[in-house]
């Protein structure tokens, strides 16, 4: 962990940029005192969920995607 002063942040944002896209953490100081930890984001990747999740632990009925029944499709609208 290193540490660097709003002047040097100032004078050469570029480099201050480049130590922290390299993995270093940094306190940063303000007359002497420290007031801030600057970290490089941690992104973690993303899993794809695997095909077949659920497999075998419900079943979808044949009839899934047949029109509502007018009872039921009735107390929908609320009528």
């Amino acid at each position: 962990m290193g540490t660097i002063t709003t002047a040097d942040i100032i004078s050469d944002p570029r480099a201050f940029l480049q130590r922290v896209a390299a993995g270093e953490v940094l306190v940063v100081l303000r007359d002497e005192e420290r007031f801030a930890e600057i970290r490089p984001l941690v992104v973690s990747a993303v899993e794809l969920r695997p095909f077949g999740l659920c497999a075998g632990q419900f079943t979808v009925l044949r009839d899934f995607d047949a029109p509502l029944p007018d009872d039921i499709l009735s107390a929908f609208e609320g009528q």
